[in-house]
Formats: C-alpha cells, sequence, structure tokens
C-alpha cells in the first residue's frame, strides 16, 4: 500500500438542481442530504487572484482530516492533539472554541494523523465516530458525553485494511446507524437517545471475490429505491443495501470492490444508486428493483478504471450529471451522464497547478475542487464544457489537503489540519 493514497478520509447553470439543500444548516458529512448540494445563492461567480477575501482563521483544532458540520452558532470537528482525540465545538462567528471533549487516543501516523469522520449534529446531539471505532453521543451546548459505544469490542467491528475508522454517522429519525464491518454486524442501529441497539446487519462476508472483509472508509446514505427504505453502503466487499426497518441485508455488488481502500460515499437517486472507486477499479450504476419479497441491483454500466475512478474526494449529482475527479491519485474534472454513463467531458483535464485527488462540493452553479497539494479550483457546473472561474492556494498546506470544503450562508470553510479557514464568497 502507498502511504499517498490514503485518503478519507468526500442542467441549468443559474439553477438549484433537484435536491440541492433547503436548510440553513449542515449538519454533519456532505450536508442534509449527504449529496455536497449546497443551496446557497448569490455567491461569486469568479475568484479574483489570491482568492475570495478571507473572513477569519484559527488554529488549534489539531491533526486530522475531519470535514465540519454546522448548526445554530456552532462548528463542530475533530481533531488529535497531544494528549488524544477530541470533538471539538467552534463559534461560528469567529471559530474560537467553544469546547472540546476527549473521546479516545490520538492516531499517531507521520505521513496523514488525526481523525477522517465529520461529526453529526442531531438537535441537541452531536455524534461522533473516532478512529479506534468509539461512537460516541455528546451534548451540543457542553460536550458532556451521554453514550458511547464501541464497534470494536461490541461489533467486533474491523476494517478493510491497515488504515482505521473513518466513517461519519447516520441520524435517521429516532435511530443512528453506523458500519462495525463485522460478518455478525456489517452495520448496526440504536436508539440515539440511549444508544440502545436495535439491529444488526448480519451477513456481507464473502459476496464475492473482489475486495477484503470489512468496514471501508465510506459513509452511508438513504435510498428509497425500489419502494425500500434501505441504507446503502460502500464496505469492505462492495455495495450494500440495508433494509431500514429491520436490518435485512437487501443486496449487495461486489464488481465495485478493491482490496485496499473503497471510499466514496454513494449518490443515489430514485431506484438508481452510482458508485465509484479507485486503485484501478472503476464505476457503477445500478438499479433497484423489486424481486419477491425483496430487492434485486441490476447493473445499468460499469465504467473501467479508464473512463471514470474517483479514488478519494467524491463526486456530486446534478440533474441528469455527475461530476467528480477522474483518476487513482488524481482528480482531472469529469462530467459523466448519469444514466448512460457516456462522458460529456473532461478526464484528461489537469486544472493548472493542481495535484492529486480533488475534494469536490457544490454551490449556486459552480464546483468546489479542493485538490491534495492545496490549490482551490472553482469551476462551473455546466455539461457543455470545462470552464474555470477562479483559483488560489490555501496557505500553510503541509500534509495533503483533503478536507472536505463546505459552503454555507455565504462563506467558504477549509479545515486545513490545525486550522481552520474562513472566506466570505458572497457576491
Amino acid at each position: 500500500m502507498m502511504k499517498h493514497s490514503i485518503a478519507w478520509i468526500a442542467a441549468a447553470t443559474c439553477l438549484i438542481p433537484a435536491g440541492a439543500a433547503n436548510s440553513s444548516d449542515w449538519p454533519g458529512w456532505r450536508g442534509p442530504h449527504r449529496d455536497d448540494l449546497s443551496s446557497e445563492q448569490g455567491l461569486l461567480k469568479q475568484w479574483h487572484a489570491g482568492g475570495p477575501p478571507l473572513a477569519w482563521q484559527v488554529h488549534g483544532l489539531g491533526a486530522g482530516f475531519s470535514s465540519v458540520a454546522i448548526s445554530g452558532d456552532r462548528i463542530y470537528t475533530m481533531g488529535d492533539r497531544a494528549d488524544g482525540q477530541y470533538v471539538l465545538a467552534l463559534n461560528l462567528a469567529d471559530g474560537k472554541t467553544v469546547w472540546a471533549t476527549r473521546i479516545g487516543e490520538a492516531w499517531e501516523d507521520a505521513n496523514a494523523p488525526g481523525p477522517r469522520g465529520t461529526p453529526t449534529v442531531d438537535g441537541d446531539a452531536i455524534f461522533a465516530i473516532g478512529t479506534d471505532g468509539e461512537v460516541v453521543s455528546l451534548e451540543a451546548a457542553t460536550g458532556r458525553m451521554r453514550w458511547q459505544k464501541s464497534m470494536v469490542r461490541d461489533y467486533n467491528g474491523k476494517m478493510m485494511s491497515d488504515w482505521k475508522f473513518s466513517e461519519s454517522p447516520l441520524v435517521d429519525g429516532d435511530r443512528l446507524i453506523f458500519t462495525p464491518g463485522s460478518f455478525g454486524a456489517l452495520l448496526a442501529a440504536v436508539d440515539k437517545r440511549s444508544g440502545k441497539e436495535i439491529w444488526r446487519a448480519e451477513g456481507g462476508a464473502r459476496v464475492g471475490n473482489a475486495g477484503s472483509n470489512g468496514a471501508g472508509y465510506s459513509s452511508m446514505v438513504i435510498s428509497e429505491g425500489a419502494g425500500v427504505r434501505q441504507y446503502v453502503q460502500l464496505a469492505g466487499r462492495g455495495l450494500f443495501g440495508v433494509n431500514a426497518e429491520n436490518g435485512k441485508i437487501l443486496w449487495s455488488y461486489n464488481r465495485i470492490a478493491n482490496d485496499v481502500a473503497n471510499i466514496p460515499t454513494p449518490v443515489v437517486k430514485g431506484d438508481y444508486v452510482f458508485a465509484s472507486t479507485g486503485y484501478g477499479t472503476g464505476s457503477v450504476l445500478l438499479k433497484l428493483e423489486r424481486s419477491g419479497d425483496g430487492v434485486a441491483a441490476k447493473e445499468v454500466y460499469f465504467l473501467d478504471a479508464k473512463t471514470f475512478q474517483n479514488h478519494h474526494g467524491g463526486f456530486v449529482l446534478l440533474g441528469d450529471y455527475i461530476y467528480g475527479g477522474q483518476g487513482h491519485n488524481n482528480g482531472f474534472p469529469i462530467c459523466l451522464e448519469f444514466l448512460s454513463g457516456k462522458v460529456r467531458w473532461g478526464g484528461d483535464i489537469r486544472p493548472e497547478g493542481s495535484s492529486g485527488s480533488a475534494a469536490v462540493a457544490y454551490a449556486d452553479g459552480h464546483l468546489y475542487f479542493r485538490y491534495q497539494n492545496g490549490v482551490m479550483k472553482l469551476i462551473e457546473a455546466t455539461p457543455e464544457g470545462y470552464k474555470e472561474t477562479g483559483t488560489f492556494h490555501i496557505p500553510g498546506v503541509k500534509l495533503p489537503s483533503w478536507s472536505h470544503p463546505v459552503i454555507l450562508d455565504g462563506k467558504l470553510y477549509l479545515r486545513e489540519q490545525d486550522t481552520l479557514l474562513c472566506y466570505n464568497v458572497r457576491g
């Protein structure tokens, strides 16, 4: 395994795409719908040389690649300090620390230290997963620990490869769902208030020859495909759909798995699921259909790695098009037709000054590409062709610059290891 590859742990151009977040908060990983689509409007269409104006920056977050969750007047993230791994609450106005709660040991990794997961905000509670698999519930106002579980000790959880747990937990109604990755508990659901177990998804062992047993480095999404509410997750053996009501594994798809690290969060639309992985694997579109009392996943198309493989950084679905970064350890911008897999443009474009994979987010007709070397790019989200409208370099980049951008309330938030930077991007 190459150390530089350990990242986890991210229509008309003037219209907000269907499914874009209609919330004043950004409550966790990839936003309210876990799709990295922001409903922000009135943002800068171009960046001047040097990028948008910096509103503030703060230090002291510790090492790590967590993104940020925003709710009310607070920002939440995670970081490794000298004495352990912490969940942090910051003041939205200036980034000053409000509280910091230790949830486990720091992860000592010379090349990429610290947590990857992003906290999830739900009302007066904060949920987070540490790199050792600790699942915690904290009081949002104070950081006080309400309950704690261990995916390793309580569920025999394991990762598919050497790097540690990187998941952002999912809240769905009265429950919290996470991915231990074991044969007895591929996924697990607990009561979000008490931590009491609701169900375990048993199975998911050798569903095919590709991949490795254990959890992947992805975070699950909710689908109503084939009329069944389910959790879609990319694990060590590929894609799975798990019945939200009882934890039954409905379907699996092995071909998309690699045996090193399955990372990007899948995207869902109606009965469809799109996923991609790196390490020479590729991409797939599945259609979920009723099959007797269950659900079957039918392969619509599979794209080889030369056409589209997303190592990490993710991709977004805007209307009928997928936008993301193509290539293992690369983020060459690309636009695909969602239902056919046809490349509309890109796949071989290297934006000037960029290198490595790109974490991708969307707001107000534009794509925000954050490259591994700290270069930011603003790109029009249109199937008509590649058009870059801004660039700047995030200051102070030393380790890989992997944390996903967040665009909310006219601000662009960029976590850079120990530092959080807040830029004004209102037009």
